[in-house]
């Protein structure tokens, strides 16, 4: 899943760290002012923090995107013990979520040039679950939702905003072997989501609870056939 050295320095990472927003925008290599770029706002996985943008974005692609990461609302530690932080799925927490989503966007938006119908959600875990979770309840703010290797949300009625919710376009994404999001659940999650009538492409990888390139290659072909307008998919990003 690393990028090499040469191509990491080519893109344009930085870290903007407050107490408020601590966040990490990416610039594609060659950025064109004069281009509107798709944004893809990235939820890291548990024991993270912003910084996983930096190893995320230069695998999904070096050139197509905009990107930024924030930070996650609950501090926790890694399997390793290095301290982190991950999502929870209570009410504060994910008003909070929303909230740094906003913002994030919204400094995006103030450095690069963005497409503003051209927003995508998209996380790992517990950034997955939530990324769905704001999705859904706020669909006019993004053009898709991808989860890899993130449940669908439980509690807090998350499929409110139902009919608005059936325009988002989702990718799920998922191990064959995970034992976090084991293939019982992801077919609970498969059934709900095609009865809720939802736009959904589900993709299966060989290996455990992990982000591949492959799932990365994909995530970035999804999101550019909805971008070009070839995706079958009714496109709700006009």
């Amino acid at each position: 899943m690393k990028a090499t050295g040469a191509q990491v320095e080519a893109a344009i990472c930085s870290t903007q760290t407050t107490a408020e927003l601590p966040i990490t925008l990416f610039a594609p290599v060659h950025y064109e002012r004069n281009y509107a770029y798709p944004l893809v706002v990235w939820l890291h996985g548990p024991g993270d923090d912003e910084n996983q943008l930096k190893r995320i974005m230069p695998v999904i692609s070096l050139r197509n995107y905009v990107g930024v990461s924030v930070r996650g609302t609950n501090p926790c530690k890694s399997a390793s013990g290095k301290p982190g932080f991950a999502w929870a799925q209570s009410p504060p927490h994910t008003a909070l979520a929303e909230q740094r989503v906003v913002d994030a966007v919204q400094a995006a938006q103030g450095r690069y040039n963005i497409a503003p119908r051209r927003v995508f959600l998209a996380g790992f875990d517990c950034g997955g679950t939530m990324a769905l979770r704001l999705a859904f309840s706020h669909p006019a703010r993004f053009a898709g939702v991808l989860s890899l290797g993130g449940e669908f949300p439980v509690g807090g009625a998350p499929l409110s905003c139902l009919t608005a919710a059936r325009r988002v376009p989702v990718f799920l994404a998922c191990g064959r072997e995970s034992q976090r999001y084991p293939s019982t659940v992801v077919c609970d999650n498969l059934k709900l989501l095609h009865s809720a009538g939802m736009d959904l492409t589900l993709r299966e990888y060989p290996g455990g609870h992990e982000i591949s390139p492959q799932m990365l290659a994909d995530m970035d072909r999804w999101i550019m056939d909805l971008v070009t307008g070839k995706s079958s998919r009714h496109d709700n990003t006009g």
